[in-house]
């Protein structure tokens, strides 16, 4: 099994046409990832790397059957592309695209909030489940498949993890890369809730970030849970804060005000494992799996 993403996931494209689209998505297609249709707007051509091409979301989804979006368009035609995606009622949107106005994400949070949608981004590396398929800009080469899930607020550390699991031996079922903007469509107790349902998967690990509370909202969730897998949480200090008792900007205008270490300290009182070092993740691993 796997999470979000899988061999059967029909996707599309939303800007395929693009220089970094077209790099990303031949990879995802030589990776076995089912690329069946892009969307550009007053399209000239029938197909492109030879995926039909249609002129909105709605069409691809009617002529392909469609499930799931990975968006790579510019920052400010983003906001029409996902509310696109949310109003032809696909199940997944991966949005690559960076640096969307937080009054744009703001509008898309609204909707998500009246669909059935799961957005992940935007400014994600995307989702991959290894040997089956992916949607991102992932280096697919460094992934095994494996029973460890990893959920990441952290483009850099995900890939540092990664490593680190792997040589272990231990490999990863689905790694979930929920963005580093200002604000995300998905938060952590989503994906945790999916996780816990996933047979393959034998436990979390889940790397935190500074600004806003999706950390303490999934420590939340997670002791309030009944059918719980374990998780590891890696919350690692930035130096480039001032301080860990002052609120950052993201803190401030998206989920409240909260220092790592009351992150830290709510992450234990619910019953997961908090490290603050790489180093010591395979020893957790090994006393749980």
């Amino acid at each position: 099994m796997a999470v979000l993403v899988d061999k059967n996931t029909k996707i599309m494209v939303q800007g395929i046409t693009g220089t970094q689209a077209s790099f990303h998505i031949q990879r995802a297609i030589n990776y076995g990832t089912k690329i069946v249709a892009g969307v550009v707007p007053n399209k000239s051509d029938d197909s492109y790397l030879g995926v039909p091409l249609f002129s909105t979301v709605k069409e691809a989804k009617e002529k392909t059957g469609a499930n799931a979006s990975i968006i790579f368009v510019p920052a400010k035609f983003a906001k029409s592309a996902i509310l696109e995606a949310i109003e032809a009622e696909l199940d997944l949107v991966v949005v690559i695209t960076s640096g969307i106005p937080v009054n744009d994400m703001m509008k898309i949070r609204q909707e998500l909030a009246r669909s059935k949608t799961i957005l992940i981004g935007p400014n994600t590396p995307g989702i991959i489940t290894p040997k089956e398929a992916y949607m991102g800009i992932f280096p697919d080469n460094i992934h095994k498949s494996g029973k460890i899930g990893i959920i990441s607020r952290s483009s850099t550390l995900t890939y540092e993890v990664i490593l680190e699991i792997n040589k272990a031996g231990f490999g990863e079922s689905t790694v979930v890369g929920l963005g580093d903007d200002l604000i995300v469509g998905c938060g952590f107790n989503e994906i945790i809730e999916k996780f816990n349902q996933d047979k393959k998967t034998s436990a979390i690990v889940l790397i935190g970030g500074i600004g806003g509370n999706y950390e303490i909202e999934a420590a939340r969730l997670y002791q309030q849970t009944k059918k719980i897998k374990p998780v590891i949480a890696l919350m690692i200090d930035d130096p480039t804060t001032l301080s860990d008792n002052k609120g950052l900007a993201p803190e401030i205008l998206c989920r409240g005000i909260t220092t790592l270490a009351e992150k830290r300290k709510k992450m234990e009182d619910s019953g997961m494992t908090v490290i603050d070092n790489i180093s010591a993740l395979n020893d957790e691993l090994a006393k749980i799996c």
